[in-house]
Protein backbone atom coordinates (compact mmCIF):
# COMPACT_ATOMS: atom_id res chain seq x y z
CA UNK A 1 0.00 0.00 0.00
CA UNK A 2 1.06 4.05 -0.20
CA UNK A 3 0.07 4.15 1.93
CA UNK A 4 0.18 8.25 0.40
CA UNK A 5 0.69 5.44 -0.83
CA UNK A 6 0.38 3.61 3.04
CA UNK A 7 2.01 7.01 4.92
CA UNK A 8 3.49 9.83 2.92
CA UNK A 9 6.26 11.49 5.10
CA UNK A 10 6.57 9.38 8.13
CA UNK A 11 9.34 11.01 10.66
CA UNK A 12 12.78 12.87 11.12
CA UNK A 13 14.40 12.16 14.54
CA UNK A 14 17.62 12.76 16.45
CA UNK A 15 19.84 10.02 18.36
CA UNK A 16 17.84 11.29 21.73
CA UNK A 17 14.47 10.59 20.57
CA UNK A 18 15.13 7.71 19.04
CA UNK A 19 16.92 6.26 22.01
CA UNK A 20 14.48 7.47 24.19
CA UNK A 21 11.37 6.53 22.37
CA UNK A 22 12.27 3.20 21.43
CA UNK A 23 12.74 2.36 25.39
CA UNK A 24 9.00 3.49 25.85
CA UNK A 25 7.51 2.08 22.74
CA UNK A 26 8.32 -0.91 19.55
CA UNK A 27 6.67 -2.83 17.35
CA UNK A 28 6.52 -5.58 20.06
CA UNK A 29 3.10 -5.31 20.62
CA UNK A 30 3.59 -3.81 24.13
CA UNK A 31 0.92 -0.55 24.93
CA UNK A 32 2.43 2.37 26.29
CA UNK A 33 1.04 5.91 27.61
CA UNK A 34 1.27 8.54 29.98
CA UNK A 35 -1.47 7.03 31.80
CA UNK A 36 -0.07 5.25 34.86
CA UNK A 37 -3.52 2.90 34.37
CA UNK A 38 -2.88 2.19 30.76
CA UNK A 39 -2.66 -1.01 29.86
CA UNK A 40 1.20 -2.40 29.44
CA UNK A 41 -0.35 -5.56 27.06
CA UNK A 42 -3.57 -4.37 25.44
CA UNK A 43 -5.79 -6.23 26.91
CA UNK A 44 -7.63 -8.73 25.07
CA UNK A 45 -11.02 -8.06 27.35
CA UNK A 46 -12.94 -4.76 26.46
CA UNK A 47 -12.19 -2.47 29.24
CA UNK A 48 -15.55 -0.26 29.37
CA UNK A 49 -13.87 2.21 32.17
CA UNK A 50 -11.60 3.33 28.86
CA UNK A 51 -14.77 4.03 26.76
CA UNK A 52 -16.04 7.33 25.17
CA UNK A 53 -14.48 10.31 24.15
CA UNK A 54 -13.31 12.34 21.04
CA UNK A 55 -10.00 11.36 19.47
CA UNK A 56 -8.43 13.91 17.56
CA UNK A 57 -6.53 13.40 14.54
CA UNK A 58 -4.55 15.96 12.31
CA UNK A 59 -2.37 15.59 8.93
CA UNK A 60 -1.57 18.40 6.63
CA UNK A 61 -3.39 16.69 3.76
CA UNK A 62 -6.52 13.96 3.08
CA UNK A 63 -5.57 11.12 1.24
CA UNK A 64 -8.19 11.04 -1.64
CA UNK A 65 -11.12 9.09 -2.50
CA UNK A 66 -12.51 7.19 0.87
CA UNK A 67 -14.16 4.42 -1.07
CA UNK A 68 -12.27 1.21 0.63
CA UNK A 69 -12.35 -0.98 -2.68
CA UNK A 70 -10.54 2.21 -3.86
CA UNK A 71 -8.25 3.66 -1.92
CA UNK A 72 -4.68 2.40 -1.59
CA UNK A 73 -3.22 4.71 1.41
CA UNK A 74 -2.32 3.54 4.67
CA UNK A 75 -3.36 7.08 6.19
CA UNK A 76 -7.05 5.56 5.21
CA UNK A 77 -6.22 1.81 5.50
CA UNK A 78 -5.65 2.55 8.86
CA UNK A 79 -8.89 4.15 9.58
CA UNK A 80 -10.75 1.36 7.86
CA UNK A 81 -9.71 -1.45 10.10
CA UNK A 82 -12.22 0.01 12.64
CA UNK A 83 -15.15 0.44 9.93
CA UNK A 84 -15.14 -2.35 7.40
CA UNK A 85 -15.18 -5.96 7.59
CA UNK A 86 -14.18 -9.17 4.60
CA UNK A 87 -14.54 -12.50 5.05
CA UNK A 88 -11.81 -12.31 6.60
CA UNK A 89 -9.18 -10.25 8.28
CA UNK A 90 -5.73 -9.68 9.83
CA UNK A 91 -6.10 -9.88 13.95
CA UNK A 92 -5.94 -6.77 15.48
CA UNK A 93 -3.29 -6.55 18.05
CA UNK A 94 0.58 -5.17 18.40
CA UNK A 95 3.28 -6.86 16.96
CA UNK A 96 4.15 -10.85 15.02
CA UNK A 97 0.71 -11.48 15.88
CA UNK A 98 -0.93 -8.90 13.40
CA UNK A 99 0.06 -10.80 10.34
CA UNK A 100 -2.70 -13.95 11.18
CA UNK A 101 -5.62 -14.16 9.27
CA UNK A 102 -8.54 -15.04 11.18
CA UNK A 103 -12.44 -15.30 10.41
CA UNK A 104 -14.04 -11.83 10.40
CA UNK A 105 -17.73 -11.72 8.25
CA UNK A 106 -16.83 -15.68 7.92
CA UNK A 107 -17.80 -18.30 11.01
CA UNK A 108 -14.82 -19.67 10.43
CA UNK A 109 -11.69 -20.11 8.03
CA UNK A 110 -12.72 -21.32 4.86
CA UNK A 111 -12.94 -24.90 4.05
CA UNK A 112 -10.86 -25.15 1.17
CA UNK A 113 -11.23 -27.99 -1.24
CA UNK A 114 -10.28 -29.34 -4.94
CA UNK A 115 -6.74 -28.68 -4.51
CA UNK A 116 -6.54 -25.53 -3.17
CA UNK A 117 -8.47 -23.98 -5.95
CA UNK A 118 -12.17 -24.17 -3.91
CA UNK A 119 -12.67 -21.81 -0.73
CA UNK A 120 -16.34 -22.25 1.20
CA UNK A 121 -17.35 -19.48 3.82
CA UNK A 122 -20.44 -19.57 5.98
CA UNK A 123 -21.41 -16.03 6.37
CA UNK A 124 -22.38 -14.88 10.03
CA UNK A 125 -25.86 -14.10 10.83
CA UNK A 126 -26.90 -10.59 12.48
CA UNK A 127 -24.27 -8.59 11.02
CA UNK A 128 -25.82 -5.31 10.02
CA UNK A 129 -24.49 -1.99 8.11
CA UNK A 130 -24.47 1.50 9.45
CA UNK A 131 -27.22 1.88 7.24
CA UNK A 132 -29.69 -0.61 9.24
CA UNK A 133 -29.94 -2.82 6.41
CA UNK A 134 -28.81 -7.16 7.55
CA UNK A 135 -25.76 -8.12 5.79
CA UNK A 136 -26.51 -10.81 3.24
CA UNK A 137 -24.40 -13.57 0.56
CA UNK A 138 -25.55 -11.01 -2.24
CA UNK A 139 -23.68 -8.34 -0.68
CA UNK A 140 -20.91 -10.08 -0.80
CA UNK A 141 -21.31 -11.54 -4.02
CA UNK A 142 -21.59 -8.11 -5.60
CA UNK A 143 -18.86 -6.67 -3.52
CA UNK A 144 -16.17 -8.92 -5.18
CA UNK A 145 -17.68 -8.23 -8.83
CA UNK A 146 -17.63 -4.12 -7.78
CA UNK A 147 -13.87 -4.79 -7.12
CA UNK A 148 -13.59 -4.99 -11.10
CA UNK A 149 -16.18 -2.51 -11.82
CA UNK A 150 -14.64 0.30 -9.86
CA UNK A 151 -11.39 -1.28 -11.01
CA UNK A 152 -9.48 -1.26 -8.04
CA UNK A 153 -5.94 -1.39 -7.85
CA UNK A 154 -5.35 -4.85 -6.81
CA UNK A 155 -8.22 -6.11 -9.43
CA UNK A 156 -5.85 -7.44 -12.05
CA UNK A 157 -3.35 -8.65 -9.25
CA UNK A 158 -5.00 -10.02 -5.76
CA UNK A 159 -8.09 -11.08 -7.28
CA UNK A 160 -7.34 -11.47 -11.11
CA UNK A 161 -7.19 -15.64 -10.06
CA UNK A 162 -10.78 -16.03 -9.45
CA UNK A 163 -12.83 -18.02 -11.98
CA UNK A 164 -14.24 -15.17 -14.44
CA UNK A 165 -11.82 -12.50 -13.35
CA UNK A 166 -10.09 -12.57 -17.18
CA UNK A 167 -13.37 -11.09 -18.69
CA UNK A 168 -14.07 -8.81 -15.80
CA UNK A 169 -10.44 -7.08 -16.09
CA UNK A 170 -11.51 -7.01 -19.82
CA UNK A 171 -15.25 -5.69 -19.10
CA UNK A 172 -15.27 -4.06 -16.02
CA UNK A 173 -19.08 -2.77 -16.17
CA UNK A 174 -20.43 -6.23 -17.30
CA UNK A 175 -18.72 -8.33 -14.66
CA UNK A 176 -20.94 -11.36 -12.87
CA UNK A 177 -17.83 -13.86 -11.85
CA UNK A 178 -20.94 -15.76 -12.17
CA UNK A 179 -18.79 -19.23 -11.75
CA UNK A 180 -16.24 -17.31 -9.23
CA UNK A 181 -18.32 -15.93 -6.56
CA UNK A 182 -21.50 -18.11 -5.56
CA UNK A 183 -23.37 -17.36 -2.55
CA UNK A 184 -26.18 -19.54 -1.33
CA UNK A 185 -28.65 -17.98 0.62
CA UNK A 186 -30.32 -20.50 2.10
CA UNK A 187 -27.15 -22.30 3.69
CA UNK A 188 -25.80 -18.80 4.40
CA UNK A 189 -22.53 -19.56 2.29
CA UNK A 190 -19.92 -18.12 0.04
CA UNK A 191 -17.96 -19.83 -2.29
CA UNK A 192 -14.66 -18.78 -4.41
CA UNK A 193 -13.27 -20.62 -6.82
CA UNK A 194 -9.87 -19.77 -8.31
CA UNK A 195 -8.49 -20.90 -11.81
CA UNK A 196 -5.27 -22.39 -9.41
CA UNK A 197 -3.97 -22.72 -6.28
CA UNK A 198 -2.84 -19.40 -4.73
CA UNK A 199 -1.28 -19.42 -1.00
CA UNK A 200 -1.62 -15.90 -0.78
CA UNK A 201 -5.73 -15.85 -1.11
CA UNK A 202 -6.24 -15.78 2.49
CA UNK A 203 -4.21 -12.35 3.37
CA UNK A 204 -5.90 -10.84 -0.05
CA UNK A 205 -9.19 -11.70 1.62
CA UNK A 206 -8.40 -9.67 4.84
CA UNK A 207 -7.00 -6.49 3.07
CA UNK A 208 -9.38 -3.35 2.91
CA UNK A 209 -9.93 -3.81 -1.22
CA UNK A 210 -11.81 -7.26 -0.22
CA UNK A 211 -14.33 -5.83 2.25
CA UNK A 212 -18.14 -6.29 1.90
CA UNK A 213 -19.97 -3.64 1.29
CA UNK A 214 -24.05 -2.93 0.47
CA UNK A 215 -24.87 -4.79 -2.93
CA UNK A 216 -26.36 -1.58 -3.78
CA UNK A 217 -23.55 0.32 -3.33
CA UNK A 218 -22.05 2.65 -6.91
CA UNK A 219 -20.58 1.03 -9.24
CA UNK A 220 -17.50 3.95 -10.04
CA UNK A 221 -15.13 5.12 -7.19
CA UNK A 222 -17.57 6.36 -4.37
CA UNK A 223 -14.93 9.45 -3.68
CA UNK A 224 -15.67 11.80 -1.21
CA UNK A 225 -19.24 9.51 0.05
CA UNK A 226 -18.43 7.07 2.40
CA UNK A 227 -19.81 3.76 2.05
CA UNK A 228 -22.16 1.94 4.93
CA UNK A 229 -19.57 0.06 7.06
CA UNK A 230 -20.02 -2.90 9.25
CA UNK A 231 -17.67 -2.38 12.16
CA UNK A 232 -17.94 -0.18 15.33
CA UNK A 233 -17.22 3.28 13.58
CA UNK A 234 -19.27 4.86 10.10
CA UNK A 235 -18.40 8.25 8.58
CA UNK A 236 -20.57 11.34 9.95
CA UNK A 237 -19.03 12.95 6.95
CA UNK A 238 -15.85 13.66 4.77
CA UNK A 239 -14.42 17.10 3.47
CA UNK A 240 -11.22 16.53 1.72
CA UNK A 241 -10.07 20.06 2.02
CA UNK A 242 -10.92 20.10 6.07
CA UNK A 243 -12.53 17.46 7.98
CA UNK A 244 -13.63 14.06 7.92
CA UNK A 245 -15.85 12.56 11.46
CA UNK A 246 -16.10 9.19 12.25
CA UNK A 247 -19.02 8.15 14.80
CA UNK A 248 -19.87 4.64 16.53
CA UNK A 249 -21.96 2.35 13.91
CA UNK A 250 -25.20 2.42 16.12
CA UNK A 251 -25.72 -0.99 14.50
CA UNK A 252 -22.33 -2.74 15.69
CA UNK A 253 -22.35 -5.67 18.15
CA UNK A 254 -18.90 -7.64 18.53
CA UNK A 255 -18.89 -10.49 16.84
CA UNK A 256 -14.88 -10.85 17.40
CA UNK A 257 -13.17 -9.13 19.38
CA UNK A 258 -9.85 -11.09 17.23
CA UNK A 259 -10.89 -9.67 14.01
CA UNK A 260 -13.21 -6.43 14.77
CA UNK A 261 -12.76 -5.04 18.42
CA UNK A 262 -15.30 -2.71 19.87
CA UNK A 263 -13.68 1.10 19.71
CA UNK A 264 -12.95 3.01 22.32
CA UNK A 265 -13.32 6.74 21.22
CA UNK A 266 -16.81 7.60 21.01
CA UNK A 267 -15.89 9.78 17.92
CA UNK A 268 -12.92 10.23 15.39
CA UNK A 269 -12.11 13.62 14.20
CA UNK A 270 -9.59 13.86 11.49
CA UNK A 271 -8.43 17.29 10.38
CA UNK A 272 -6.93 18.05 7.47
CA UNK A 273 -4.97 21.65 6.27
CA UNK A 274 -2.64 22.22 9.02
CA UNK A 275 1.33 22.72 8.88
CA UNK A 276 3.66 20.01 10.15
CA UNK A 277 4.81 23.38 12.58
CA UNK A 278 0.89 23.80 13.81
CA UNK A 279 0.61 19.87 14.16
CA UNK A 280 2.72 19.11 16.52
CA UNK A 281 2.32 22.10 18.27
CA UNK A 282 -1.50 20.99 18.86
CA UNK A 283 0.20 17.16 19.80
CA UNK A 284 1.80 18.74 22.42
CA UNK A 285 -0.87 21.31 23.71
CA UNK A 286 -3.22 18.53 24.20
CA UNK A 287 -5.08 19.88 21.03
CA UNK A 288 -4.66 17.33 19.22
CA UNK A 289 -3.87 13.36 19.84
CA UNK A 290 -1.91 12.25 17.21
CA UNK A 291 -0.16 13.59 14.01
CA UNK A 292 -0.25 11.78 10.73
CA UNK A 293 3.05 13.27 9.27
CA UNK A 294 6.85 14.00 9.79
CA UNK A 295 7.96 16.15 12.57
CA UNK A 296 9.85 19.02 11.07
CA UNK A 297 13.69 19.23 12.17
CA UNK A 298 13.04 22.34 14.00
CA UNK A 299 10.82 20.72 16.50
CA UNK A 300 12.54 17.26 16.71
CA UNK A 301 14.87 18.23 19.93
CA UNK A 302 12.14 19.45 22.01
CA UNK A 303 10.22 16.06 21.24
CA UNK A 304 13.42 13.90 21.96
CA UNK A 305 13.47 15.44 25.18
CA UNK A 306 9.99 17.19 27.20
CA UNK A 307 8.19 14.73 25.29
CA UNK A 308 9.90 11.73 24.24
CA UNK A 309 7.18 9.35 26.70
CA UNK A 310 5.28 10.37 23.88
CA UNK A 311 6.90 9.21 20.82
CA UNK A 312 6.87 5.46 19.86
CA UNK A 313 9.14 4.17 17.15
CA UNK A 314 8.85 1.31 15.08
CA UNK A 315 10.82 -0.31 12.29
CA UNK A 316 8.78 -0.83 9.01
CA UNK A 317 8.86 -3.52 6.17
CA UNK A 318 8.95 -0.55 3.74
CA UNK A 319 10.96 1.21 1.16
CA UNK A 320 10.90 4.95 -0.48
CA UNK A 321 11.76 4.98 -3.98
CA UNK A 322 12.09 6.74 -6.77
CA UNK A 323 9.75 5.72 -10.43
CA UNK A 324 11.30 6.08 -13.67
CA UNK A 325 8.89 5.87 -16.39
CA UNK A 326 10.18 3.64 -18.92
CA UNK A 327 7.70 4.90 -21.60
CA UNK A 328 8.72 8.29 -21.65
CA UNK A 329 11.99 9.69 -22.56
CA UNK A 330 14.68 9.94 -21.07
CA UNK A 331 13.89 7.14 -18.91
CA UNK A 332 13.05 4.88 -22.17
CA UNK A 333 16.34 4.24 -22.19
CA UNK A 334 18.06 1.91 -19.76
CA UNK A 335 20.99 3.53 -19.86
CA UNK A 336 19.60 6.69 -18.60
CA UNK A 337 17.56 4.73 -15.58
CA UNK A 338 20.84 3.16 -14.84
CA UNK A 339 22.39 6.14 -14.15
CA UNK A 340 20.36 7.55 -11.97
CA UNK A 341 20.64 4.61 -9.79
CA UNK A 342 24.17 5.12 -10.01
CA UNK A 343 24.14 8.56 -8.79
CA UNK A 344 21.56 9.19 -6.02
CA UNK A 345 23.48 9.44 -2.94
CA UNK A 346 21.17 7.15 -0.61
CA UNK A 347 22.95 8.25 2.46
CA UNK A 348 22.01 12.25 1.59
CA UNK A 349 18.25 10.37 0.97
CA UNK A 350 18.83 9.46 4.45
CA UNK A 351 20.39 12.11 6.10
CA UNK A 352 16.75 14.31 4.58
CA UNK A 353 14.65 11.45 6.02
CA UNK A 354 16.51 12.33 9.52
CA UNK A 355 19.11 10.08 9.98
CA UNK A 356 20.64 6.89 10.42
CA UNK A 357 18.29 6.14 13.43
CA UNK A 358 15.17 6.27 11.37
CA UNK A 359 16.25 5.14 7.69
CA UNK A 360 18.74 3.00 6.32
CA UNK A 361 20.00 3.21 2.19
CA UNK A 362 17.76 0.48 0.09
CA UNK A 363 19.76 -1.25 -2.61
CA UNK A 364 16.65 -3.77 -3.66
CA UNK A 365 12.73 -3.48 -4.29
CA UNK A 366 12.33 -6.11 -1.02
CA UNK A 367 13.30 -4.99 2.05
CA UNK A 368 14.95 -6.46 4.60
CA UNK A 369 14.31 -8.90 6.87
CA UNK A 370 11.11 -9.48 4.17
CA UNK A 371 10.55 -12.63 2.69
CA UNK A 372 12.66 -12.94 -0.51
CA UNK A 373 15.23 -10.37 0.60
CA UNK A 374 18.73 -11.10 -0.23
CA UNK A 375 21.72 -8.68 0.65
CA UNK A 376 22.50 -7.69 -2.70
CA UNK A 377 23.48 -3.87 -4.32
CA UNK A 378 23.77 -4.00 -8.18
CA UNK A 379 24.76 0.02 -8.30
CA UNK A 380 27.31 1.49 -5.10
CA UNK A 381 30.67 2.66 -5.87
CA UNK A 382 33.30 -0.45 -5.52
CA UNK A 383 30.73 -3.41 -5.35
CA UNK A 384 29.58 -5.46 -2.55
CA UNK A 385 25.87 -6.97 -1.32
CA UNK A 386 25.33 -3.13 0.83
CA UNK A 387 25.28 0.36 -0.69
CA UNK A 388 28.37 2.39 0.09
CA UNK A 389 29.00 5.56 -1.79
CA UNK A 390 27.30 6.82 -5.39
CA UNK A 391 29.03 6.70 -8.83
CA UNK A 392 28.54 10.16 -9.77
CA UNK A 393 31.26 9.38 -12.38
CA UNK A 394 29.74 6.39 -13.51
CA UNK A 395 26.23 7.81 -13.40
CA UNK A 396 27.32 10.79 -16.49
CA UNK A 397 29.28 8.53 -18.50
CA UNK A 398 26.15 6.38 -18.98
CA UNK A 399 24.02 9.67 -19.43
CA UNK A 400 26.48 10.90 -22.04
CA UNK A 401 26.15 7.07 -23.59
CA UNK A 402 22.25 7.51 -23.65
CA UNK A 403 22.58 10.38 -25.80
CA UNK A 404 19.75 11.87 -23.11
CA UNK A 405 21.73 15.08 -21.75
CA UNK A 406 19.89 18.17 -21.69
CA UNK A 407 16.52 16.53 -21.56
CA UNK A 408 13.77 17.68 -19.53
CA UNK A 409 12.97 16.02 -16.22
CA UNK A 410 9.87 16.74 -14.37
CA UNK A 411 10.50 15.54 -10.56
CA UNK A 412 6.63 14.80 -8.70
CA UNK A 413 6.66 14.61 -5.44
CA UNK A 414 4.40 15.53 -2.44
CA UNK A 415 4.32 18.92 -0.96
CA UNK A 416 5.20 17.97 2.82
CA UNK A 417 8.64 18.95 3.91
CA UNK A 418 10.43 15.65 4.00
CA UNK A 419 9.29 14.54 0.51
CA UNK A 420 9.71 18.09 -0.78
CA UNK A 421 13.26 18.06 0.85
CA UNK A 422 14.39 15.01 -1.28
CA UNK A 423 12.65 16.15 -4.32
CA UNK A 424 14.78 19.14 -4.03
CA UNK A 425 18.12 16.80 -3.75
CA UNK A 426 17.11 14.76 -6.97
CA UNK A 427 16.20 18.16 -8.72
CA UNK A 428 19.80 19.31 -8.07
CA UNK A 429 21.46 15.77 -9.15
CA UNK A 430 19.26 15.48 -12.12
CA UNK A 431 20.60 19.26 -13.30
CA UNK A 432 24.60 18.14 -12.74
CA UNK A 433 23.88 15.08 -14.57
CA UNK A 434 22.94 17.29 -17.33
CA UNK A 435 19.41 17.41 -17.67
CA UNK A 436 17.09 20.32 -17.23
CA UNK A 437 14.92 18.98 -13.84
CA UNK A 438 12.35 20.83 -12.60
CA UNK A 439 10.17 20.00 -9.00
CA UNK A 440 6.48 19.85 -9.00
CA UNK A 441 5.27 19.61 -5.29
CA UNK A 442 1.67 18.16 -5.12
CA UNK A 443 -0.90 18.00 -2.17
CA UNK A 444 -0.87 14.32 -0.78
CA UNK A 445 -4.64 14.40 -1.49
CA UNK A 446 -3.91 14.11 -5.05
CA UNK A 447 -0.10 12.80 -5.23
CA UNK A 448 -0.60 9.44 -5.38
CA UNK A 449 -3.40 9.04 -7.98
CA UNK A 450 -1.71 11.39 -10.13
CA UNK A 451 1.44 10.13 -10.24
CA UNK A 452 -0.56 6.42 -11.52
CA UNK A 453 -2.17 7.86 -14.17
CA UNK A 454 -0.66 8.04 -17.44
CA UNK A 455 -2.02 10.89 -18.90
CA UNK A 456 -0.11 13.59 -16.63
CA UNK A 457 3.32 12.23 -18.12
CA UNK A 458 5.40 12.09 -15.04
CA UNK A 459 8.48 11.20 -15.80
CA UNK A 460 10.03 10.23 -12.20
CA UNK A 461 8.30 10.22 -9.03
CA UNK A 462 9.26 10.04 -5.37
CA UNK A 463 6.93 7.44 -3.69
CA UNK A 464 6.91 4.97 -1.20
CA UNK A 465 5.63 0.99 -0.46
CA UNK A 466 4.67 -0.37 2.91
CA UNK A 467 3.52 -3.90 2.80
CA UNK A 468 -0.22 -5.31 2.42
CA UNK A 469 0.96 -8.50 3.85
CA UNK A 470 3.63 -10.62 4.19
CA UNK A 471 4.97 -11.91 0.99
CA UNK A 472 7.53 -11.19 -1.90
CA UNK A 473 4.71 -11.16 -4.42
CA UNK A 474 2.90 -7.76 -2.86
CA UNK A 475 5.80 -5.93 -3.80
CA UNK A 476 7.17 -6.97 -6.73
CA UNK A 477 4.27 -8.75 -8.80
CA UNK A 478 1.64 -5.82 -7.26
CA UNK A 479 4.55 -2.81 -8.19
CA UNK A 480 6.22 -4.26 -11.52
CA UNK A 481 3.76 -6.96 -13.32
CA UNK A 482 2.16 -6.20 -16.08
CA UNK A 483 -1.15 -6.53 -14.62
CA UNK A 484 -0.21 -3.55 -12.09
CA UNK A 485 -0.14 -1.18 -15.27
CA UNK A 486 -3.44 0.45 -16.42
CA UNK A 487 -2.54 2.90 -19.29
CA UNK A 488 -5.14 6.42 -18.25
CA UNK A 489 -6.53 5.07 -14.66
CA UNK A 490 -5.67 6.94 -11.87
CA UNK A 491 -4.99 2.97 -10.18
CA UNK A 492 -2.01 2.43 -12.69
CA UNK A 493 0.35 1.02 -9.05
CA UNK A 494 2.90 -0.06 -11.78
CA UNK A 495 3.63 4.04 -11.74
CA UNK A 496 7.24 3.07 -13.57
CA UNK A 497 4.98 1.20 -16.52
CA UNK A 498 7.19 -1.37 -16.40
CA UNK A 499 5.70 -4.17 -18.08
CA UNK A 500 8.46 -7.57 -19.28
CA UNK A 501 7.36 -10.53 -20.35
CA UNK A 502 10.76 -12.41 -19.49
CA UNK A 503 10.05 -10.62 -15.78
CA UNK A 504 6.43 -11.78 -15.97
CA UNK A 505 7.20 -14.94 -16.51
CA UNK A 506 9.63 -15.56 -13.77
CA UNK A 507 7.08 -13.75 -11.24
CA UNK A 508 4.30 -16.72 -12.60
CA UNK A 509 6.68 -19.06 -11.67
CA UNK A 510 7.50 -18.01 -8.29
CA UNK A 511 3.69 -17.71 -7.73
CA UNK A 512 3.51 -21.25 -8.79
CA UNK A 513 6.22 -22.61 -7.13
CA UNK A 514 4.72 -20.76 -3.39
CA UNK A 515 1.52 -23.05 -3.66
CA UNK A 516 4.10 -25.94 -2.45
CA UNK A 517 7.27 -24.84 -2.21
CA UNK A 518 7.59 -21.19 -0.06
CA UNK A 519 11.51 -21.37 0.93
CA UNK A 520 11.89 -22.30 -3.03
CA UNK A 521 9.41 -19.82 -4.42
CA UNK A 522 11.76 -16.75 -1.62
CA UNK A 523 14.58 -18.39 -3.63
CA UNK A 524 12.75 -17.30 -7.04
CA UNK A 525 11.53 -13.63 -5.95
CA UNK A 526 15.12 -12.84 -4.94
CA UNK A 527 16.20 -13.50 -8.33
CA UNK A 528 13.48 -11.66 -10.08
CA UNK A 529 14.68 -8.53 -7.46
CA UNK A 530 17.94 -8.56 -8.82
CA UNK A 531 16.65 -9.02 -12.63
CA UNK A 532 14.33 -6.00 -11.79
CA UNK A 533 17.29 -3.85 -10.56
CA UNK A 534 19.34 -4.76 -14.23
CA UNK A 535 16.07 -3.00 -15.82
CA UNK A 536 16.27 -0.34 -13.30
CA UNK A 537 12.46 1.14 -13.43
CA UNK A 538 13.17 2.35 -9.79
CA UNK A 539 15.22 3.94 -7.81
CA UNK A 540 15.25 1.85 -4.38
CA UNK A 541 15.95 4.94 -1.78
CA UNK A 542 15.29 3.83 1.89
CA UNK A 543 14.11 1.53 4.23
CA UNK A 544 11.93 3.56 6.91
CA UNK A 545 11.16 3.57 10.41
CA UNK A 546 7.71 5.14 11.89
CA UNK A 547 7.33 7.53 14.76
CA UNK A 548 3.59 8.34 15.66
CA UNK A 549 3.92 11.24 18.15
CA UNK A 550 0.70 11.10 20.51
CA UNK A 551 -0.85 13.28 23.12
CA UNK A 552 -0.90 12.65 27.09
CA UNK A 553 -4.35 11.86 26.51
CA UNK A 554 -3.60 8.48 24.89
CA UNK A 555 -3.65 5.16 26.13
CA UNK A 556 -3.69 1.93 25.22
CA UNK A 557 -1.05 2.54 22.22
CA UNK A 558 -0.57 -0.70 20.36
CA UNK A 559 1.16 -0.91 16.67
CA UNK A 560 0.06 -4.01 14.32
CA UNK A 561 2.74 -4.39 11.90
CA UNK A 562 0.09 -4.91 9.34
CA UNK A 563 -2.25 -1.76 9.74
CA UNK A 564 0.10 0.22 12.08
CA UNK A 565 -1.15 2.14 15.42
CA UNK A 566 -4.80 0.59 15.97
CA UNK A 567 -6.73 3.75 15.90
CA UNK A 568 -9.93 2.64 17.12
CA UNK A 569 -8.39 0.75 20.25
CA UNK A 570 -6.44 4.22 21.54
CA UNK A 571 -8.08 5.57 25.08
CA UNK A 572 -8.53 9.28 25.02
CA UNK A 573 -11.45 9.34 28.44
Amino acid sequence: MSRNARRGALAAATVALTLTAAACSSSSGSGSSSDPGASSSGSSAFQAQHKGGTLKLVAHAAAGSFDPQVNYTLQYWQLFQSMYDGLLAFKKVGGQESFTVVPDLATAMPKVTNGGKTYTFTLRKGVTFSNGKALTTDDVVASFQRIFKVSSPTAGTFYNGIVGADACLKTPASCTLSKGVIGDAKAGTVTINLTSADPEFEYKLAVPHAVVVPKDSPTKDAGTKPLPSTGPYMAASYDPNRALKLVRNPHFKEWSRQAEPQGYPDAIDYTFGQTVESEVTAVENGQADWMFDAPPADRLNEIGTKYASQAHVNPLTAFWYATLNVNMAPFNNKLARQAINWAVDRSAVVRLYGGTNLASPACTVLPPGFPGHVESCAYTKGGGTTWKAADLAKAKELVKQSGTAGQEVGIVTQDDDVNKSIGQYLQSLLTQLGYKATLKPLSGNIQFTYIQNTKNKVQLALTSWYQDYPAASDFLNVLLSCASYHPGSDSSINISGFCDKGVDAKMQAALKTSQTDKASADKQWGAVDQTVMAQSPVVPLINPKMIDFTSTRVGNYQFSKQFYMLVGQLWVK
